[in-house]
């Protein structure tokens, strides 16, 4: 009964990160630590973030800006290796306040940025993704560090779940590679994470379902509330 209630938790993140780019992990995380402990949770929950990526890049396919997705990625993928790295080092509880404190603000400035038509090119999306691979290499999920990235240089919906997808799949494989060679991703762990990400990518698919019937402002308004979600959660597992 536990692992089908953590298998239907997958399949209720996948479909909320089918719609809105990101959140499986913050939806899941908890489940697997309380399930499986935190030092199991961390590997099972990378493999099954990977699957969920894959999913939405099968499901949006057409719509991914390879321009935005090279610009992002080549620096990102180096950035998320050494970030893995660093992770034994740097104190989580840190990182989870600074990211929880920035993803609260990045509510109303992501809408003011938006009023004012604020827009970047290649070569800033470009240091996004070198510091947010970095930073994802230290923490387990950071999906939504990059909604301002992707949104701001004017990608949205399938555009934007695409694209953000694969770039967060390459960056993705750089850790669980980096994870593998410092022996932190025993065979048991992937076996689990395979069998809980398919759920989750079955979810995406229907998210997808679900964002094709969408409009844009009920969009914007659902990119608000994970933001307002990660930020709460994170700072509550920084104190907690």
């Amino acid at each position: 009964m536990a692992y089908a209630f953590v298998l239907l938790i997958g399949l209720a993140a996948g479909a909320i990160s089918g719609v809105i780019g990101t959140g499986a992990s913050i939806l899941l995380l908890p489940v697997l630590v309380f399930q499986y402990g935190p030092k199991q949770a961390v590997p099972i929950m990378a493999i099954a973030a990977l699957m969920s990526n894959v999913a939405k890049v099968m499901a949006w396919w057409r719509e991914v800006d390879w321009r935005a997705f090279a610009a992002y990625s080549i620096p990102g993928v180096p950035a998320a290796a050494l970030g893995a790295r660093t992770l034994l080092v740097l104190p989580s509880h840190v990182v989870d306040i600074a990211l929880g404190a920035f993803f609260l603000a990045m509510i109303p400035t992501r809408r003011w940025l938006h009023s004012r038509h604020f827009h970047i090119g290649l070569w800033q999306l470009a240091l996004a993704g070198a510091l947010i691979g970095f930073v994802t290499g230290i923490v387990l999920s950071t999906g939504p560090l990059s909604v301002p990235a992707f949104t701001s240089y004017g990608l949205t919906r399938g555009a934007f779940l695409s694209t953000e997808a694969v770039s967060s799949l390459a960056l993705m494989v750089s850790k669980v590679t980096t994870f593998q060679q410092l022996g932190a991703l025993p065979w048991p762990a992937i076996l689990q994470g395979f069998i809980i990400g398919s759920a989750v990518m079955i979810g995406t698919f229907v998210g997808k379902i679900a964002v094709q019937r969408m409009s844009l402002e009920t969009f914007e308004r659902l990119m608000d509330v994970m933001l307002f979600g990660a930020g709460v959660a994170l700072l509550w597992a920084a104190f907690s």
